[in-house]
This record gives structure tokens, sequence and C-alpha cells, in this order.
């Protein structure tokens, strides 16, 4: 069975890190991997800010912006080279440059930056960096086959945000995949980036390329997806409020999934659903440090770590919209309403809390604050508290830990906690907290939780 190995923007940035993907990819050789990139680091964000000047009209910092690109991985190229890259490296990097020149003129002329034309500008940064890497890998002896990853990526025409359309991606796959890894070569493809049926370019949102290597994945029944990032797996606690937070072992698929939607950094949200419906393991590895530790999701996840809880994670700045009325007494229906409101509106909702007479629920910061409370305000009295964060407590033992919740309030006796939930499925308690005091209950919620338990299992 193959392995996918997804590579984010960090780890191909310069002709340093490539070198070290190469070696990695080089002792997974055996595996038959299929190895899925993102566009070296800050290129895509680069491709946008081009994409935004030209429909400005500011054809000349566009074209400026596409240039710096451009000239980045050919420095990228003559240092893995040592002087001249192959020739036919040379001649795909300025032909899909043309390409892009062509679409940048184009929106500048027309000042008009459309869904579409966004994504084809975009997906420029990972056909560049899976050449580049592709070209190294043969060039040192690797066989490997380069695949345009719309050949089997296959999704809707949403663009910004396409959504996959699974069996027809396990079907090209068997057509398209398939036979380059029984062929015994190393697949070099890209992250983030699919097509329609009409071959029309999409992307799959910031972040796609983790759902890119998940959905490969289970296309082909692989063995196992890796993530390798710049981070030593799944951390405790965000590293920036706590330095001491330590790689996770082992945690499930749930686990990781409630981690990312409440704010853990290293996996997309969506990332692992394609792996939970095919049981494939993912691990999360450090690419600087590849005998390093590393966090496995798998469906069970860990047992018997003494830890009543797997991470902590953070977001912020959310809002906590509070609606209060009487009505809620002997009104069925009345919790409809107010849900009714925020389908229409496109409001995503992330926590809840209900009393008698109110219910509290908090969302984005982005939220249309003055169209919910008009809606909401025609039947209720609507308050809106801004500058908050929602704290997570996440792991399949909080619900068999005996006095859990007098842990969490005694290590957070300084700090105003303005709301409590815990989650339908009973592996995340959520608290929310002022911003200002964030990163401090983190820390207190790590060093009564984690402190003195040793590596986290």
């Amino acid at each position: 069975m193959s392995l996918v190995l997804k590579f984010g923007g960090s780890s191909v940035a310069d002709a340093a890190c490539v070198r070290r993907v190469a070696e990695i990819v080089r002792n997974a050789g055996a595996q038959s991997p299929v190895v899925v990139l993102s566009a070296m680091g800050k290129t895509t964000d680069a491709l946008f800010a081009a994409a935004q000047a030209a429909e400005r009209g500011e054809t000349e910092a566009a074209l400026k912006a596409l240039r710096e690109i451009v000239a980045k991985h050919k420095k990228a190229c003559s240092e893995l080279w040592e002087g001249e890259p192959p020739v036919d490296l040379q001649q795909f990097i300025d032909a899909l440059a043309t390409q892009i020149d062509m679409l940048l003129r184009g929106v500048a002329l027309l000042r008009e930056l459309s869904a579409r034309s966004r994504d084809a500008i975009v997906s420029f940064g990972e056909l560049l960096s899976s050449q580049i890497v592709a070209a190294y890998l043969h060039a040192h002896g690797v066989p490997t086959a380069w695949l345009d990853v719309r050949r089997v990526m296959r999704t809707d025409g949403r663009f910004g945000g396409a959504e996959p359309q699974t069996g027809d991606i396990a079907t090209l796959a068997r057509t398209e995949l398939l036979p380059l890894i029984s062929g015994g070569r190393v697949v070099v493809t890209q992250g983030y980036i699919g097509s329609t049926k009409d071959g029309i370019t999409t992307t799959l949102g910031r972040g796609g390329s983790d759902y890119s290597a998940s959905l490969l994945g289970a296309a082909i029944g692989a063995a196992e997806v890796q993530i390798w990032t710049d981070v030593e797996g799944i951390l405790t606690a965000d590293p920036r409020m706590v330095p001491e937070a330590t790689p996770i072992l082992e945690l499930s698929f749930r686990e990781a999934a409630e981690l990312a939607a409440f704010g853990a950094k290293v996996l997309h949200p969506a990332t692992i659903q394609p792996a939970v419906d095919a049981n494939i393991p993912v691990t999360v590895r450090h690419t600087m440090r590849p005998d390093g530790r590393f966090s496995t999701i798998t469906a069970l996840g860990g047992t018997g770590s003494p830890r009543p809880a797997t991470a902590i994670a953070s977001r912020s700045p959310i809002q906590v919209i509070t609606i209060e009325s009487t009505r809620m007494l002997a009104q069925s229906g009345f919790l409809g309403r107010i849900f009714e409101v925020f389908g229409r509106l496109g409001v995503s909702v992330d926590v809840v809390a209900t009393a008698e007479v109110s219910v509290s629920l908090t969302v984005e910061a982005m939220a249309p604050i003055d169209a919910i409370k008009k809606e909401l305000g025609a039947f209720a009295h609507v308050s809106v508290a801004s500058d908050r964060a929602l704290v997570a407590l996440v792991g399949e033992r909080l619900k068999h830990t005996p006095g859990l919740a007098a842990r969490v309030f005694g290590a957070l006796s300084s700090i105003n906690v303005e709301m409590i939930s815990m989650g339908s499925n009973e592996i995340n308690l959520s608290l929310v907290v002022e911003r200002k005091d964030e990163a401090a209950a983190v820390r207190l919620l790590h060093q009564a939780l984690f402190a003195g338990t040793g590596e986290s299992k």
C-alpha cells in the first residue's frame, strides 16, 4: 500500500527546504509515495496580491509581482542544480509565467477579477513547486512521475472553495494515479487545486492542500497520510501561549476534528474527514526533524493517558449574542425561529448555552451583527458582547474524569468565565472569556491539567 506525503509551503520555501523534502521522499521510496505539495511559502499570498493589483488596473504592479515570484523559483532552481537547471524545467516555468502574465493583463484590461480567474491565477504556485521537486528527485536518481492533479481532483464549480466529487475522484485515481504508482515511481502532484468536469481550474480554499492529501489517500486506499509541516505534530496547546506544550502522540479523529474547529493551526478542519471515512491513519510530522516525535490520528486515538484532556485550543476574536424573551417559557419552536434567522443570513454558530428565558451563542467576529440584531429584535431582546475568546478543552476522557469541572474552575479562579458549554459528543468543554484573558486562561488550564504528566498519549 502506498503512502501520501503532503508538504506545506514552509516545507518547500527554498532550495534548502526542497533538499530536505527530497531526502524524506527518497527514504519513503520503497512505499510508493504520492507526494502532495503546497506552493512555496508566501507564493499564494503574492499571487492573490498580483490579481488584486490587476483588478485595480495596476498592470505594472501586478506584472512586477509576477516577475518576483518567477525570479524566486528560478533562484531556487539555480541553487538546487548549482548552476543551470534542466531545460524542460525552465521551459515549464516560462510557459506558466506567460499564461499568468496574459491572465493578469486581461484582468487589468477589464478591471474585473472573477472567482474563476482568481483560481486560475493562484493555481500557479502549486504547479511550480511540484515541477521543481519532481525534476530534482528525477535528477537524483528517484524514479518520478509528475501528475497534474486536475486530472484526478474533480470538483464542482464553486470557485474559491470548490466541493470535491469523491466518487469521480476515486474513479479518476484508478485510471490516472494508480498506474503510475504500480509502475514503481514516486508520484509528485499538487494540493489545493482541482478542476471541474469541463477542465476549469478550481481551488479547495485556503488550507486545502491537507484536504487534497486526505482525499487522494482515501481514493487510492493509502496505508497512511503524512502531513509534513513546521511543528512536531499536534501540540497540547498553542506554543505561542504555552512554550512547554508537547506533541500528542496519539489522538482520535474526533479529537483532531474538534481541535481544528476550535482553533488548532495545524490541520484544515475538513482534512481528516476523508481519512475517517476510509479508516486511514493521519500523522503530523516536522520536516526539519523527520526522526522526531509526531502525532498519529486514528479512529480510536490513544489509550491509557493520565491526562483528563488531550489538548487545549482557542480562537479569537468572537462575539457572544444573547437573546432574551419571556416567550421562551411556554413557546415551542422559539429556538427554531432563532436558528432560522442565522441560517438565512449564512451565519455559523459555534457554541450554544440556554436558560429559561435566554439563549447565548457565539459567532465569528465578521458576522453581520446589525442584520442579526434587526431580525432577532423583532421578537426578542438582543445584546452583543464583542472581543471575546473561545477556549476549548478537547479529549475523549473528559466525560470519564470525576472532578474535572472543579479543576478547571479552580485553575480559572482569577478569570471571569462568561459562558460554558459541553459539546453534544462530550469530548469538548467550551468556555468564553474576554479576549484579553485568552492566553492566560490557556496557560492556567494547561498548567492545571497537563503539568507533570509527561508526554501526551
